[in-house]
């Protein structure tokens, strides 16, 4: 009687021990490895807040289902694993090959790294564990700790570099890339972090709407300024572009001035004036569009204003000597909108023309321009600049 009862308990002490079967442990071990890896790639997203919430959400998940799938035995936990790491496999395959277009942040192809090839390649394998312990069940030889452990042993000897490659993750640099890669060009300018002086210690380099970003080489500014630009390029080129047709513009309220025999044309949206969001692509307050020979309009800028209450002196510091903002104070306007003159020596429209708004308002070109990506117009529609500024033209960026 002793006997039997010693040997039930041992055989129960190993029913505990043992519970989990081989590939759902495996499984298990590499989700959570892949759920280390996407977590630690969160702060480098944070330009951008859909891609943070998919980072945080797919490795809490990961982690979560591969601490749980260690506890618990269960078929129908298995395939929600699958469910969740066959997202995480497909979300990498669309982000390499033809980007991701609902997800702000993702939506230019980039190519493969280290850190997300490895945390593909666990979730990958978490899919087949699960997949495989989903039709098997436990009939499949139990897990062993020591086996156990070394399979966690390797997965984190994996994971940690991993974790740091996130850490330093590179973006796509075609077109601007996105604003996270303009968010770090200016690592590439050898100016020191901090350095509040930001001297120039490399020969600046062209503005190409086409190339990597890099307003490097200017001196006297910081590295944060030269960020900021970067980034408001960056975020312009990648956004703007949905304007492209200025019918597609009209039909959400833009209006053009009437100013296209200067070569440039003007489309403004009253709406968006005073909305309380500025240097924003999505909700511009004016779009300037090329006229071309065949009658079709070319997008080229986008220009920023601030509230038609605000001044030169409540412009926001974009990039230091890299940004100018100007307003204009010269030009009058029929009552339907159109530009139709300039004012009087006393600063007076005649009427029935009248003044426009005199917000401060800065250009950001999504092509090259020989003043460089902050360039104003030039002659009347340069505007007017902040008193003891020096009209700005990058030459150093300047596009030929």
């Amino acid at each position: 009687m002793a006997t039997v009862t010693a040997d039930a308990l041992v055989t129960a002490r190993e029913r505990r021990a043992l519970v989990v079967s081989p590939a759902l442990a495996t499984a298990a071990v590499c989700s959570i490895g892949a759920g280390a890896i996407h977590a630690a790639a969160i702060g480098v997203h944070s330009e951008h807040r859909q891609a943070v919430i998919t980072f945080t959400i797919l490795a809490a998940v990961q982690l979560a289902w591969g601490m749980l799938a260690l506890l618990v035995s269960n078929r129908w936990l298995a395939l929600v694993g699958v469910a969740a790491n066959t997202a995480a496999v497909v979300g990498w395959v669309m982000a390499k090959t033809s980007g991701i277009s609902f997800i702000d942040g993702f939506e230019d192809s980039e190519s493969v790294q280290f850190a997300d090839l490895t945390a593909m390649v666990f979730a990958a394998i978490a899919v087949v564990g699960a997949l495989v312990f989903a039709v098997t069940g436990l009939r499949a030889t139990r897990f062993g700790k020591p086996t156990l452990a070394f399979s966690a042993v390797v997965v984190t000897a994996i994971t940690i570099p991993a974790m740091v490659s996130a850490g330093s993750h590179a973006h796509a640099g075609g077109h601007g890339g996105s604003a996270e890669a303009a968010g770090h060009e200016h690592e590439a300018t050898g100016t020191p972090e901090g350095d509040d002086h930001g001297h120039a210690v490399v020969a600046p380099v062209e503005y190409d709407p086409n190339k990597p970003i890099d307003l490097g080489g200017v001196e006297g500014v910081s590295p944060e300024q030269q960020a900021r630009a970067e980034n408001l390029i960056a975020i312009t080129l990648l956004r703007l572009p949905q304007w492209a047709d200025y019918k597609t513009a009209e039909a959400a309220g833009f209006a053009s001035i009437g100013d296209g025999v200067t070569g440039h044309e003007h489309f403004i949206n009253v709406d968006y004036f005073d909305d309380g969001q500025i240097l924003n692509p999505d909700r511009p307050e004016s779009l300037v569009y090329e006229p071309q020979p065949d009658g079709s309009k070319k997008l080229v800028s986008a220009m920023y204003m601030l509230a038609p209450d605000q001044t030169l002196d409540d412009v926001p510091d974009v990039g230091g000597e890299l940004t100018q903002w100007h307003i204009h104070n010269n030009l009058c306007f029929t009552t339907t909108g159109q530009v139709a003159g300039l004012t009087d020596a006393a600063g007076a429209c005649s009427a029935p023309l009248v003044k426009g708004p005199e917000q401060p308002m800065i250009h950001v070109w999504i092509t090259k321009h020989p003043c460089g990506p902050f360039a104003s117009l030039e002659g009347v529609g340069a505007g007017q600049i902040k008193e003891g500024e020096t009209r700005l033209c990058d030459t150093a960026h300047g596009g030929h």
